[in-house]
């Protein structure tokens, strides 16, 4: 019992379950969200610095308390989490620059790029590392994200949605795989999991489940988010434009997006160039797809332990095994989005649940800028490069996307035929 409040993946079950119920309850009822600008003095406005000031000392006391009970340093994070705070603002403040926004180079991006810039440029203090808690970060982000998972929604679209968010991405995964360990010849299986599934799944959120499934190092984790993150920005601008050219209805456009670009945020971009038709089934199929990161994380998982790792001569690796190696925070993934679909909507209503996923979302688009500064942070060059020798990483994403863009496309005409 002791287990789940000394471990990192159980915490983030606990802080996420901590955020969620304390909006339900009344208890969290604003959380500062700075507002897209084009003149730089409306970046910040004055109204807002106390409240973000309080919630920066709000989120280090709640994660400095779960570091307590988990047996860190609790002084050293408190020490360094000021200066991953301020970083996370000022990506926000880049990113919610109008233009940038607008194509795409939001506050997530930004976080990385001055995290990478800063541990590139210079060498990282080391009274800074206690605060790089980008796991920590992004898990409990991706456990409120199950929350805005309601099942009316994802049911929707019923197999038209079905069709095309769960019908590729298991063939996308297997073609992937069998392309990059056995065409490309990749050394590291973890690293061809992790590129498939953020190929395949839903980008970051899907490569950070798989990655911590399958032993993933940090930086193959990083390559895999880097380049979902390029090739996303260039399918969000691309895909309106060749939408148009094709001459699809929305219905088809909206699904052939949702099923294709990874980030949530740069689909909803994309299918509102298309139109607002496309965009609400774009966004409904990638919450189909986001709906597998847990199905998908425990497949890898289970195969890695019963296959993979599994060497000649050795020892069977049991169920214990596959359940330590299990992402735990993917049961509070599900957990969210099972609550508030079938215990607050009933009990609250619809639109009482909006508001409050309202402010968990707005949280948890802190908690990925957080995890991206650190995980920037901790990513230099040199050690990328090993992941990026040959570019068969690239080679992978690519070749991968360019199966995904055209089975996507075919399913899209077929399940969305006269919707």
């Amino acid at each position: 019992m002791l287990a789940i409040f000394k471990k990192e993946d159980w915490w983030t079950i606990w802080l996420g379950a901590f955020f969620l119920g304390g909006t339900a309850l009344g208890l969290i009822t604003f959380i500062p969200k700075l507002p897209k600008w084009t003149a730089w003095q409306d970046a910040l406005p004055v109204d807002l610095i106390v409240p973000i000031i309080l919630w920066g000392l709000g989120l280090a006391a709640v994660t400095a308390l779960a570091l307590k009970v988990m047996g860190d340093d609790v002084r050293k994070y408190l020490t360094a989490f000021p200066v991953i705070f301020l970083l996370t603002v000022l990506a926000f403040l880049i990113g919610n620059q109008s233009t940038l926004s607008h194509y795409g180079f939001n506050n997530v991006i930004w976080a990385l790029v001055l995290g990478m810039l800063i541990s590139n440029l210079w060498k990282i203090p080391t009274w800074l590392v206690p605060a790089l808690r980008s796991e920590l970060f992004i898990k409990t982000g991706l456990v409120l994200l199950g929350a805005e998972i309601l099942f009316t929604r994802v049911l929707s679209l019923g197999l038209h949605g079905l069709g095309v968010g769960w019908l590729i991405p298991p063939i996308l995964l297997i073609f992937m795989y069998l392309y990059g360990t056995r065409v490309l010849k990749m050394k590291s299986k973890a690293l061809v999991a992790t590129v498939a599934t953020c190929t395949s799944v839903c980008g970051v959120s899907a490569a950070i489940a798989t990655g911590a499934a399958v032993k993933a190092k940090k930086e193959e984790i990083s390559a895999a988010i880097s380049v979902s993150l390029i090739v996303t920005v260039l399918m969000m601008l691309g895909m309106p434009i060749l939408i148009r050219w094709l001459g699809l209805s929305e219905a088809v456009a909206g699904s052939w997006i949702g099923g294709t670009i990874d980030s949530t945020g740069a689909v909803v971009v994309a299918g509102s160039m298309v139109g607002p038709l496309a965009m609400e089934v774009a966004a409904i199929v990638k919450m189909l797809q986001n709906a597998l990161i847990g199905i998908v994380a425990f497949c890898w998982a289970l195969f890695f332990v019963t296959r993979v790792e599994q060497e000649p001569g050795t020892e069977r690796l049991g169920i214990k095994e596959i359940w330590l190696r299990f992402p735990k925070f993917i049961l509070g993934f599900v957990g969210a989005s099972l609550v508030t679909s079938f215990v607050l909507v009933p009990l609250l209503g619809q639109g009482e649940v909006e508001g409050i996923l309202n402010i968990t979302a707005t949280i948890r688009s802190w908690l990925f800028a957080l995890a991206f500064v650190a995980i920037g942070l901790e990513s230099r060059f040199a050690n990328l490069k090993k992941v990026f020798t040959g570019q068969a990483t690239v080679k992978l994403h690519v070749v991968g996307q360019a199966v995904n863009v055209l089975l996507t496309l075919l399913a899209s005409l077929y399940f969305f035929r006269g919707f």
